[in-house]
């Protein structure tokens, strides 16, 4: 294989525009990438945005240069204005095929060595002038486009995995409303009480900065808390001792419901059997009383009745979160618990055949990653 630098293999796009109001239409921020993912499924703004903005075309692939940690990288799916705190990245075709470019930088290869020359503490940014040296390996033309063939149809595949997984999430959600109504119009008349009326414990995690661990127990923060499930990409740690400091003011139990409370406020998860963890204040904790089960619970927190009252009760500074006497205000429909039963045994069917997709997605991005590696070295 070849060695060539960045600049070599790829063109940066500085040309820049300032939006007029029919730019708001085809605006892509980095909130609309997805990491993992080359597609844009959401685009545009409320309002023109403010400040000059990077002008993409359609095919180009498009990098988030701020927090490259994220590993967000797209295509851009058509004409239209892109966040000066990314990339539009074009490639040199001499070098890099078209079709296998946006693989190699979306690749692990391509990103891990970029995320490395990030500078600043609170948003790390990679500029151009440190990427453009980088060094990297490629296999010849013809070698790229026979990977971009079946890469492409790997990624195919993989997105495929994913529409299922999200096609039962929502059906999910649609047996919710089958089973128990609209929460906000609540058809059915069921009785509606507090959090504070129908949980046993309310809390938030670690106020003072626990001291972080190479390895040892998980430390969570919002970040982790996704909808469902919990992520452990990027984990923090504590050892023992610290643990157990922390673990004076709460210990998490299986049952017991998360709720990211900054950042992307709202998101719940379930505690699962068997998870020893602790958690920063950016993460809220609350255990029901046998009124409301957990998996309910946890679908009755993503439903839009309960996003609206969050969005309400968030507070209006910088950094948006929750908690501070607010969850134990937040309002819950309580049906009678042998119907929540019967949903409860309806989740758990669904997360079992979710789970075998899951298991099907990681057992293709693992073999996807391990041949991007035997030919990117």
């Amino acid at each position: 294989m070849a060695k060539y630098r960045f600049d070599q293999i790829a063109i940066n796009s500085t040309e820049k525009k300032k939006p007029v109001e029919e730019d708001r239409f085809t605006y892509l921020g980095l909130e609309h990438l997805d990491s993992g993912s080359l597609k844009v499924t959401r685009y545009g703004s409320e309002v023109a945005p403010i400040g000059e903005k990077l002008i993409m075309r359609k095919g180009d692939v498009l990098f988030g240069k701020r927090r490259a940690y994220q590993k967000k990288v797209a295509i851009a799916p058509f004409d239209g204005i892109f966040s000066a705190h990314g990339m539009v990245l074009r490639p040199k075709e001499d070098v890099i095929d078209k079709n296998f470019f946006p693989l190699f930088i979306s690749s692990d290869y391509f990103l891990d060595v970029a995320i490395k020359i990030s500078v600043g503490s609170l948003s790390p940014t990679i500029n151009w002038r440190d990427l453009k040296e980088l060094e990297f390996e490629l296999p010849d033309l013809d070698t790229q486009r026979r990977l971009a063939t079946v890469l492409w149809a790997m990624n195919e595949t993989m997105d495929s995995y994913k529409e299922l997984i999200s096609a039962t999430d929502e059906l999910v959600k649609s047996q919710f409303i089958e089973m128990f109504g609209n929460p906000e119009s609540n058809p059915m008349g069921w009785r509606k009480e507090r959090y504070e009326n129908i949980c046993s414990v309310i809390t938030d995690g670690e106020h003072a900065t626990p001291k972080r661990s190479e390895h040892g127990i998980y430390l969570l923060s919002a970040r982790n808390v996704l909808n469902h499930k919990l992520s452990f990409d990027e984990v923090d740690y504590i050892d023992e001792a610290e643990y157990e400091r922390i673990a004076k003011r709460i210990i998490p139990k299986a049952g017991d419901i998360l709720i990211s409370c900054s950042g992307t406020v709202g998101r719940a998860c379930v505690v699962p059997v068997g998870l020893r963890f602790q958690m920063v204040r950016s993460v809220a904790l609350i255990r029901l009383q046998e009124c409301i089960l957990p998996e309910f619970m946890e679908q009755m927190i993503m439903m839009p009745y309960t996003q609206k009252q969050i969005e309400a009760s968030k507070s209006q500074t910088s950094q948006a979160n929750l908690f501070q006497g607010k969850i134990q205000k937040l309002e819950a429909i309580v049906p009678p618990i042998t119907l929540q039963q019967q949903f409860m045994s309806f989740v758990r069917q669904s997360d079992k055949s979710k789970f075998e997709i899951e298991q099907a997605l990681s057992e293709l991005v693992a073999t996807y990653k391990r041949i991007i590696k035997e030919n990117l070295g």
